[in-house]
């Protein structure tokens, strides 16, 4: 039992004392400083991430992305598990669990609200459109 305990107080996003800016698809996003790139993207779609097929571990390749660090000349794929989000990063390219996970992020910021972090209730994940 005191070990069900511990488990439920590990914190799910490591440390942070501020946010910083990244780009994803040409939106820009505030995400919570040292955190991985899967992470970040469940800080910004949590009630999508986490049900998504990664096993945050390298192995599955679902959370693969094309990404320009700050000062880099060329894009670079990278895997979102492995990678630590930087000021100014662009995720230029998604894998498709991942686009499935961020959508809700991209069709708010087509009716002008992706600021404003308003979520659909609408929407019940994959499967057949109703």
């Amino acid at each position: 039992m005191d070990q069900d305990q511990d488990r439920l107080e590990v914190p799910l996003y490591r440390p942070y004392e501020k946010l910083i800016q990244i780009t994803v698809r040409g939106r820009k996003f505030q995400i919570p400083e040292n955190q991985i790139l899967l992470r970040a993207f469940q800080y910004l779609c949590p009630d999508t991430i986490p049900y998504g097929r990664y096993c945050w571990n390298e192995e599955c390749q679902y959370c693969r992305v094309v990404i320009r660090k700050p000062g880099a000349e060329k894009a670079s794929q990278a895997l979102s598990c492995k990678l630590v989000a930087e000021e100014g990063l662009e995720v230029h390219e998604l894998a498709d669990e991942l686009v499935w996970g961020l959508r809700k992020l991209f069709a708010a910021g087509e009716e002008g609200s992706q600021e404003s972090g308003v979520r659909s209730r609408n929407d019940s994940g994959p499967g057949p459109e109703k």
